[in-house]
């Protein structure tokens, strides 16, 4: 029998984690010390709630609609499996800012023209108000854009997540006489979940920075935040340098959030 490699089974110590730290906190001194980096990080950070409430709400209602289309995918009607399908072949084939220009300037207008050819009796009557393109915010557009787009891999998360639960068990629950509601809430989805819930957050991760995408509409996040001072004082350099920073301080930030979650989650289910 071999002896195990020097430094096996233990984890390696985390100087990455220690050089990214002092990187950051250098950072930090330059923005405390220096008026121009401090003035540029109060400008950018002025959009960090349009970051995170756009990054939050679309990754919400991109988990709902993933999770419909996985459920559609798993369902016994071939028609709803190939719907599925064709809907996360589609999806996942098109670039995210290509998906947001078409859901901002192809899909808003065709969606307002539906209301006002659908509702024109209403509207007639001043039982409901009339629309114009300009009503539908930048901002909803940018979200159902990242909605759509992310709903397709949210789908597939939640797809091999679901069978990779034994048919054992599933069994044993229809034996047991649970409806197919009671099955998946109280059999499938929580042994799930252990499964689904890192990639889950690594896309949640991701959406967050393609969340800078949405500034190619003129939203007010962070990203355009930093290109309309950037342009403006031709501090190019500063302003993007501070809005890497800002970045990093979320994206790293919410990774250590759900790493965390993920080992009280593996805790909490015995493993």
């Amino acid at each position: 029998m071999t002896a195990a490699p020097r430094g096996e089974g233990r984890r390696d110590f985390p100087w990455w984690a220690v050089a990214l730290g002092l990187m950051m906190a250098a950072i930090a001194v330059v923005i405390a010390v220096n008026d121009l980096y401090g003035q540029v990080f109060l400008v950018v950070t002025k959009g960090i709630g349009i970051t995170i409430g756009v990054a939050l709400t679309a990754f919400a209602l991109a988990t709902a609609l993933g999770l419909g289309v996985a459920l559609a995918g798993l369902s016994g009607s071939l028609v709803l499996r190939q719907m599925a399908r064709f809907y996360v072949e589609t999806i996942r084939g098109i670039p995210i800012l290509v998906l947001l220009f078409y859901v901002a300037f192809v899909g808003a207008p065709a969606i307002m023209g539906a209301y006002a050819f659908l509702a024109a009796p209403l509207i007639e009557k001043g039982l409901l108000p009339a629309l114009l393109v300009r009503d539908f915010s930048l901002m909803w557009r940018a979200i159902i854009a990242l909605m759509i787009g992310y709903s397709a891999f949210i789908a597939e998360i939640f797809r091999a997540g679901i069978q990779s639960i034994d048919q054992g068990q599933i069994d044993a629950a229809k034996a047991l006489g649970l409806s197919r509601f009671q099955r998946f809430r109280l059999v499938v989805f929580p042994q799930a979940l252990k499964v689904i819930f890192p990639p889950l957050s690594n896309d949640f991760v991701s959406m967050v920075k393609d969340s800078s995408l949405v500034s190619v509409l003129g939203v007010s996040d962070i990203t355009q935040m930093a290109k309309v001072y950037a342009s403006g004082s031709f501090r190019f350099f500063e302003t993007y340098s501070i809005l890497a920073y800002v970045y990093l301080i979320l994206t790293i930030g919410l990774s250590m959030v759900l790493r965390r979650a993920e080992r009280r989650l593996r805790t909490a289910s015995g493993r």
